[in-house]
């Protein structure tokens, strides 16, 4: 699955399992999923994977992890650790 897939979104995607966890609600998840899934499908790696189906080729995704995951959890709240 990794080699055929995008860095970027199987990092959203893990994210969003971890952190959805132990949300309150599950309109929480559908809230990040909607806005994940109108980011990522404007990404330039939505064209590539589009573009080397039909080409019958592997993808080369252009967008990287290092960049940033976008505004997806913009509104999560990073947790606090007591030490």
């Amino acid at each position: 699955m990794t080699e055929s897939s995008s860095a970027v979104s199987i990092a959203v995607a893990r994210k969003m399992m971890w952190r959805m966890l132990g949300a309150d609600h599950p309109m929480a998840a559908h809230k990040v999923d909607s806005r994940g899934i109108l980011e990522r499908g404007r990404s330039e790696d939505v064209k590539e994977g589009i573009n080397s189906f039909f080409e019958k080729r592997a993808p080369q995704f252009p967008d990287k992890v290092s960049d940033g995951l976008g505004t997806i959890f913009s509104d999560w709240d990073d947790p606090t650790y007591d030490s």
